[in-house]
């Protein structure tokens, strides 16, 4: 008789919704500048304020954390139009997340922050670059943009990285012990991104092979990554 097959597993990816409450936001150095603007609301030195840093820093976490307190509406960059802008400032707070180069319409940032600045509305942008950096074509919004106060937050340090790693098991409902983490801790890319996909992937191969998460799976899969 010919072998036996025995049929592969399937994985399916199933979303894992993020916490991203005050309450479980990691604190450390790195964001130390971040979260002192977000707990430091209303009394910022500008109504108008850039967040500034990395994939995976934070950003969008400490966005959310904001919003919830200040009754902030959320839109990402790309997304703004002229016509929208009005009822994205109803609440007299906005989120403005992802602002990068040559991806959103310029004259609709512009008309943004004139309306906020005429209705004392706040806005935090956030973006991986800062302002200075960007290339923009109209000669009034570079000027604005440039004179928003920038916070920027930084990679993780070790003890930060750590806690990280373990937050990301914990929001997909892994149990790790502290062999996993502090192997991944040592070998992976000193970043929330590079985390986030190792502790991913980890979830998803233990499904498909029916394995626990173990420093030995952590092992095989990074070394075939």
């Amino acid at each position: 008789m010919a072998g036996r097959v025995h049929p592969r597993q399937l994985a399916f990816s199933l979303p894992h919704a993020e916490s991203l409450s005050r309450d479980n936001f990691l604190e450390g150095p790195a964001n130390a500048a971040g979260l002192a603007l977000i707990d430091g609301w209303p009394e910022w030195p500008n109504r108008i304020m850039w967040l500034a840093g990395p994939e995976g820093s934070g950003k969008s976490h400490l966005a959310a954390i904001w919003a919830a307190e200040a009754g902030a509406r959320s839109t990402t960059a790309n997304a703004l139009t002229a016509a929208g802008v009005p009822g994205a400032l109803a609440t007299g707070a906005l989120v403005v997340e992802d602002l990068k180069a040559k991806d959103f319409d310029e004259r609709a940032l512009f008309h943004l922050m004139n309306l906020a600045r005429e209705d004392g509305a706040y806005i935090l942008f956030t973006g991986r670059e800062v302002p200075a950096s960007l290339d923009i074509e109209l000669h009034d919004l570079r000027s604005r943009l440039r004179a928003v106060p920038v916070v920027t937050l930084l990679p993780p340090d070790d003890q930060l990285f750590r806690g990280l790693i373990v937050k990301f098991c914990a929001d997909r409902q892994l149990t790790v012990d502290e062999s996993v983490v502090s192997y991944l801790a040592t070998r992976l890319e000193r970043s929330s991104a590079a985390a986030r996909q190792a502790v991913e992937l980890l979830d998803s191969e233990a499904l498909r092979l029916g394995r626990p998460v173990t420093r030995a799976l952590a092992a095989e899969l990074l070394r075939d990554a």
